[in-house]
């Protein structure tokens, strides 16, 4: 891992993204919040990762490093990472369905507000418990 600023990087864009939710939540795209929310995460929780020296698998869902790395993640993360991880267990589970659909399943039809509002307030939170470790860490 030679790019340290790659980790500020993905949490800059995390958090640009978060300004995308507000926009397809206010156009009431229930799914592309949900898809976006997943994206924003997962963005974030690999910017702590690289932050902290450890390797992002190229996976959507990075809760079992997270879980696995504990020690090396920082207090303010490590008191909140069981809900890091479940947010990002959760999200990864619709990254596809939110997207794409499927045979008898239309996204826009499928996910309502509540959906698109958990999503987001997950990225949201995501976000704000990432961005001051890593800020700090890749400077």
């Amino acid at each position: 891992m030679r790019n340290r600023d790659l980790a500020a990087d993905y949490v800059r864009r995390a958090s640009a993204r978060l300004l995308a939710l507000d926009v397809l939540y206010d156009e009431k795209s229930w799914a592309d919040v949900v898809r976006e929310s997943q994206e924003v995460v997962e963005l974030a929780l690999k910017g702590l990762l690289r932050s902290c020296g450890i390797e992002a698998p190229r996976l959507h869902d990075v809760s079992e490093v997270l879980l696995a790395e504990r020690d090396r993640l920082p207090d303010a993360v490590r008191a909140e990472l069981d809900r890091l991880a479940a947010i990002s267990r959760d999200l990864r589970r619709d990254r596809e369905l939110a997207f794409y659909g499927a045979e008898d399943l239309t996204p826009s039809s499928f996910y309502s507000e509540g959906d698109a509002k958990r999503a987001r307030e997950g990225a949201q939170l995501t976000v704000r418990l990432v961005a001051p470790h890593v800020s700090h860490r890749s400077r």
